[in-house]
């Protein structure tokens, strides 16, 4: 282990987090993202919910201050009746880490969604959160 490293951190999300530059994308997936069919580079982090990585990664992790909105997330589905009460959780664990807070935050179409993380994303953590439309991209930013 090293000091200062969130032990959830793996060594292989620790790499690819230090290979990634600016404006490079991840993505975090619920239990229900189609990971493997979108993603180039795909970690398991099975067990664990999405609020517990993102903390821990934004502890590494600077989001993008060159863009208005460098945290995106998958929009209900229209006709979905759907709460997504752990977008407040999102944004509570995001002010700790950056002082713009709920303003990093924009909301797009599933399929937009999709589309970004096949294009965008270097990797897409898999995690078992069984919140619905629990998925997060982050756009790094520069130390």
């Amino acid at each position: 282990m090293l000091k200062g490293i969130p032990p959830i951190i793996s060594p292989e999300l620790l790499k690819v987090l230090c290979e990634m530059g600016h404006t490079d994308e991840l993505t975090i997936g619920d239990g229900n993202f189609p990971g493997h069919t979108y993603g180039k580079k795909v970690i398991r982090m099975d067990g664990h919910g999405v609020p517990e990585i993102l903390d821990a990664i934004l502890q590494l992790f600077p989001l993008d201050t060159y863009v208005d909105h460098p945290v995106t997330l998958m929009g209900v589905v229209a006709g979905d009746d759907c709460q997504t009460p752990i977008w407040d959780t999102y944004k509570e664990i995001v002010a700790k880490h950056d002082k713009r807070g709920a303003d990093c935050f924009e909301e797009i179409d599933k399929w937009d969604f999709y589309d970004k993380t096949k294009e965008r994303s270097t990797v897409v953590i898999m995690t078992g959160e069984k919140a619905l439309y629990a998925n997060i991209i982050l756009k790094k930013g520069v130390v």
